[in-house]
């Protein structure tokens, strides 16, 4: 995998599936499912999440890139 990720999506605050789909190189379909799973964990922990999108800081927390 690239390890130079645009720097257009390191200062986006939320990311999106598209976005995932160029960072890790999955389907449409797996990065919706991850986006699912980071925000079901965000909202355990009661913040306030957005469909479709999610959190950058969080997302790159999360996942090893």
């Amino acid at each position: 995998m690239d390890t130079q990720l645009p720097q257009d999506i390191m200062t986006k605050k939320f990311l999106n599936a598209s976005d995932i789909i160029e960072i890790m190189q999955v389907s449409r379909s797996t990065a919706y499912r991850i986006m699912k799973t980071l925000n079901d964990e965000l909202n355990k922990q009661g913040k306030i999440t957005v469909p479709g999108k999610v959190s950058a800081k969080y997302f790159f927390e999360r996942v090893y890139v």
